[in-house]
């Protein structure tokens, strides 16, 4: 592989994990909305997408939604999750 061909592979690779930051930030942004959507069909979409989002940020989000949450089904679906994202943190 020449410079040329090895430039052109680093920038697409850095331009690749950009665009993957960037897209994950709006996706957790749009699912912290819905998270506190008034549809509980909406709030259960939203802990669905967050069940495969493990981090930091996805504890604190369900840390607040398990403290608003007043639905005893998605409450225990949101304990739930934030439990076996505490195991899998620690």
């Amino acid at each position: 592989m020449n410079e040329r061909q090895t430039t052109a592979v680093t920038a697409a690779f850095l331009g690749g994990l950009v665009l993957g930051a960037a897209v994950w930030s709006a996706q957790i942004g749009r699912s912290r909305r819905e998270l506190f959507s008034k549809s509980p069909v909406r709030r259960l979409a939203a802990l669905g997408y967050l069940a495969g989002q493990p981090g930091l940020d996805t504890a604190s989000i369900l840390t607040e939604y398990v403290a608003w949450e007043r639905h005893p089904v998605l409450r225990r679906r949101a304990l739930r999750l934030l439990r076996r994202l505490h195991t899998t943190l620690d």
